[in-house]
């Protein structure tokens, strides 16, 4: 077993036997650096909530899940640390693009959107705020970047480079995800205005959902509740901790020392939140 890849908040090691574990850690980022202090349980809610979605969109597109089971991974992680925030995953060869489905106008497409340019090849012909709902969602890739940023490219641009079938699978697959889940968070009270997904291929060929999938940290969760278009609205996620960090000149600070105890508390409870919301059938 080797040590794959430490992520800014995942750990993942190679089974070498077409297996791996994934433990998804309390670190959380922001601008860019890892902060020093740990988010109290961040990481059990991240993979509680990628584990319901998994087993919620199973029959539109298979998953990398093999067991969240400590039981069934090697001794090394059958210790208490790792439970609830650790699963045994299929391999895959993965698709080298992140595929962001949009809901809302919000963001760099609200940015685009103002100067009145298209925004990654979409075009919109009626009048939005910000933050309100389009008609239809849409997708739009981005190239996974080794080093640095990702790339955000046109989805003719990744279908030209995946091939035509591959990539229409793709985007048909992640709108039919988007549109299933969204249902079922909107009941429960939280709007998923955008997020992305990652898929890969197994030993047939076959598509495969991966990495993880609709948390806080993969996507833009709005407190229904609080929901209005024309502004910025409320969200499940880090924007707590940006806020403070861009409110104490902090932002992008890679010698920040830590976060102070409220605001980590502050944190910790809404993620739980989002964990309660949805994870309730």
């Amino acid at each position: 077993m080797k040590k794959y890849a430490s992520g800014k908040v995942r750990e993942v090691y190679d089974l070498e036997d077409g297996r791996m574990v994934i433990v998804t850690t309390d670190r959380i980022s922001a601008f860019d650096v890892i902060l020093p202090t740990m988010i109290t349980d961040k990481g059990k809610v991240l993979n509680s909530l990628a584990n319901f979605w998994f087993d919620y969109t199973k029959d539109i597109c298979k998953n990398h899940m093999i067991s969240s089971d400590l039981k069934d991974m090697p001794a090394e992680f059958q210790k208490p640390e790792y439970e609830g925030r650790t699963i045994l995953v299929k391999k895959l060869k993965m698709v080298p693009y992140e595929v962001i489905v949009r809901g809302y106008m919000f963001g760099s497409m609200y940015e685009a959107y103002k100067k009145g340019e298209p925004f990654l090849g979409h075009s919109f012909d009626k009048e939005y705020k910000q933050a309100e709902k389009l008609d239809e969602p849409i997708v739009t890739p981005s190239t996974k970047a080794q080093e640095g940023h990702d790339i955000n490219v046109t989805l003719e641009y990744m279908k030209n480079d995946l091939g035509e079938e591959l990539g229409t699978k793709i985007e048909k697959t992640a709108l039919a995800i988007y549109k299933k889940c969204y249902e079922h968070a909107y009941k429960n009270g939280i709007i998923i205005a955008d997020t992305k997904f990652e898929f890969g291929l197994d030993e047939n060929g076959e598509l495969v959902l991966g990495d993880e999938v609709l948390t806080p940290d993969s996507s833009r969760f709005w407190d229904l509740s609080k929901y209005e278009a024309g502004g910025s609205p409320a969200s499940y996620d880090k924007q707590f901790v940006r806020d403070w960090l861009k409110d104490n000149n902090l932002a992008g600070d890679p010698n920040i020392k830590e976060i102070p105890a409220e605001v980590v508390a502050k944190t910790s409870a809404i993620y739980k939140e989002c964990q309660t919301k949805i994870c309730h059938k």
